[in-house]
């Protein structure tokens, strides 16, 4: 519908909610998330089951007596990092580069690339894993069995993860017409890409990354039955001999995987403020 002074007015479709609705929608929901992590919390701190709170479980991880029982979650948390890593860089040096390629040069193809990357979202990881098996000998006679390899396989499950927010980040710049401009200007393809695009994409390559590594943080499927040692495979051989400290240390990594969300929203916030700061 168009107004008399000649400005179009959107028309809404339904009845915006109102903020009592809001806060009781909000509240069922942060119920609903926080009442099992609450549950969590309350039992790292239970001793035995007549009810009584202690530190004494928080303590007996520092304790160098015990250093032998809480090895493994160490070494798996070391192999889980060292994998993100890799599985970062596979992001950043093979996802990436081929989406702006693609979004630069042969746009026909962005539906293709999303749908390659998108299917390991919908096969079922335990099928997935069926077909690494045969595939992951033949990677252990070549480049062994340690942890690290397991990246190979986890960037592939973490394809869907880190594509959207990088395909999101493209869609919302125009691309073409930022690197032809600069092009036009006598500036090198390099500089097009680290001054140019890359700061315009950076909170998709942030979201990107941190998802990536909560991924690999919680993946226990692939390494279970790859019979790799993760953080995940190392917090249920802890939790047969103690469970209230594997308890502590998959709320430690709940909280890492929720500080990761904060960061990559503080990374949108604070960037839409200076650009309109410098409007």
């Amino acid at each position: 519908m168009t107004r008399p002074g000649g400005t179009r007015r959107v028309r809404r479709f339904g009845v915006a909610p109102s903020r009592v609705t809001a806060a009781i929608v909000l509240g069922v929901v942060g119920l609903v998330f926080a009442v099992p992590l609450l549950a969590l919390l309350q039992f790292t701190f239970r001793q035995g089951t007549d009810g009584s709170l202690t530190l004494a479980h928080y303590a007996a991880i520092l304790d160098p007596a015990n250093a032998g029982t809480y090895q493994p979650v160490f070494d798996g948390l070391s192999a889980s990092l060292l994998i993100a890593v890799i599985t970062v860089a596979i992001v950043l040096f093979v996802l990436l580069p081929a989406q702006v390629v693609t979004a630069l040069r042969y746009p026909r193809l962005r539906r293709v690339l999303e749908f390659v990357c998108l299917v390991p979202i919908t096969v079922p990881l335990v099928v997935l894993v069926v077909g690494f098996i045969p595939v992951y000998q033949v990677v252990a006679q070549l480049l062994g069995s340690d942890a690290w390899t397991l990246s190979f396989a986890i960037g592939i499950v973490a394809l869907p993860f880190a594509f959207r927010p990088v395909a999101t980040a493209l869609t919302a710049v125009d691309v073409t017409t930022l690197s032809e401009a600069a092009r036009s200007l006598g500036a090198s393809w390099w500089t097009v890409t680290w001054r140019i695009l890359l700061p315009n994409l950076r909170r998709g390559i942030t979201a990107a990354c941190f998802l990536t590594i909560t991924v690999v943080l919680g993946e226990y499927t692939l390494a279970s039955f790859l019979s790799r040692t993760t953080f995940q495979t190392a917090l249920v051989l802890v939790q047969q001999t103690d469970p209230y400290v594997a308890a502590v240390f998959s709320l430690a990594a709940l909280l890492f995987g929720f500080v990761l969300l904060v960061l990559i929203g503080r990374v949108g916030t604070s960037r839409r403020s200076r650009s309109k700061e410098s409007a």
